[in-house]
C-alpha cells in the first residue's frame, strides 16, 4: 500500500506539472487582458501536433521540437490578440466569442491535415528512474516535470525581475493606470499571449508521446483548467499553480483508487464548494489581478 501511494504521488507530479503550464497561461491571458481564452485547450492540442509533424514525421531531436512548439503556439497566440482580442478590447463577451470560434477552426484545420485519428508519438527515451521495486518515473515524465519546473520559475523571474515583467503586472494590476505612465496596452498584450499560448503548446508538446494526440485532446485539459482556476481564484497566478497541484493529487488519487468518472465528479464538487464558500476562489479577489 505504501508504495501504490508513492507511485500515485509520483504520477500525480506529472500530472500538476502539465497542468500547471497550461492555467498559469490561460490566467497570465486573462489577468492582462480581462479575456477567457476558451481556445487555450486547443493550443494545448497544436502543441502535440507540432512534435507528430516534426518528431514523429520528421525525426527531429525532441527538445528541438518542443522549442519550436513553444514559438510557434506562442506565435498563434500573438496572431489572436491582434486579429481578434485586441478589436474586441472592449467587449470581453465577443472576445469569448470569438475564441470559441477559433477553437473550430484550429479543431477543423488539424482534422483536414492530420485526420481524425489518434496519432502516436513514441518516447524520446524509454529509460526508467526506480525509486523502488514499484515505484518507477519513466524519464519522459520526468522530463515534463523538469520542464514545467524550469519555465515556471523562468516566468516568475520574468514577472518579477524585469522590466517587460512588471508592465504586465501593472497592466493586470490597472490597465487605465498603466496607460497613463505610458505603458503600452497593446505591447503587454502581445507579450501575454505570447507567453501564455507558448506555456499551453509546450506543454501540449511535451505531453504528446505519453498520450494520444487527436484533434479533440484539448476538451479534457480546457475542463481541467477552468476548474483549477476558479478553484485558485481568475486572475491569481500562484493561485493557478497551488491549485493546479492540488487538483492533480486529488484526481490522481480517486482515479487509482476508485475510478476516474468518479475523480472527474471529484473535481466538479470541489469547484463548487470552493465557489459556495468563497466566489472568488481560494486566492482571487474581487478585482482582477
Amino acid at each position: 500500500m505504501v508504495e501504490l501511494l508513492a507511485q500515485t504521488g509520483v504520477n500525480a507530479l506529472y500530472a500538476a506539472a502539465y497542468l500547471s503550464l497550461v492555467a498559469v497561461g490561460l490566467v497570465l491571458i486573462f489577468g492582462v487582458m480581462g479575456i477567457l481564452n476558451f481556445a487555450h485547450g486547443e493550443l494545448f492540442m497544436i502543441g502535440g501536433y507540432v512534435v507528430v509533424a516534426l518528431y514523429a514525421g520528421q525525426g527531429l531531436p525532441f527538445a528541438l521540437v518542443v522549442a519550436i512548439a513553444l514559438v510557434f503556439v506562442g506565435l498563434i497566440g500573438v496572431l489572436m490578440e491582434w486579429s481578434m482580442f485586441r478589436p474586441l478590447r472592449d467587449n470581453p463577451l465577443g472576445g469569448l466569442a470569438a475564441s470559441i470560434g477559433f477553437l473550430m477552426i484550429l479543431q477543423a484545420l488539424v482534422s483536414m491535415g492530420f485526420g481524425v485519428r489518434m496519432a502516436n508519438v513514441p518516447p524520446a527515451t524509454q529509460a526508467v528512474i526506480e525509486f523502488s521495486e514499484r515505484v518507477r518515473l519513466p524519464v519522459q515524465r520526468a522530463v515534463v516535470i523538469l520542464a514545467a519546473t524550469v519555465l515556471l520559475g523562468a516566468l516568475w523571474y520574468f514577472l518579477k525581475r524585469t522590466r517587460f515583467g512588471w508592465a504586465l503586472r501593472a497592466s493586470a494590476q490597472d490597465r487605465e493606470a498603466a496607460a497613463l505612465q505610458g505603458i503600452s496596452i497593446n505591447q503587454t498584450a502581445r507579450i501575454a499571449m505570447f507567453i501564455g499560448a507558448g506555456l499551453a503548446g509546450v506543454a501540449g508538446a511535451l505531453t504528446a508521446p505519453l498520450i494520444s494526440v487527436n484533434p479533440h485532446m484539448g476538451h479534457s485539459v480546457i475542463v481541467a483548467v477552468f476548474i483549477v482556476i476558479i478553484v485558485g481564484g481568475v486572475g491569481s497566478l500562484e493561485g493557478a499553480l497551488i491549485a493546479a497541484v492540488a487538483y492533480a493529487f486529488l484526481h490522481t488519487f480517486i482515479t487509482t483508487f476508485w475510478d476516474g468518472v468518479i475523480a472527474d465528479i471529484a473535481g466538479l464538487v470541489l469547484m463548487l464548494i470552493v465557489l459556495i464558500v468563497k466566489p472568488t476562489g481560494l486566492f482571487g479577489t474581487r478585482d482582477r489581478a
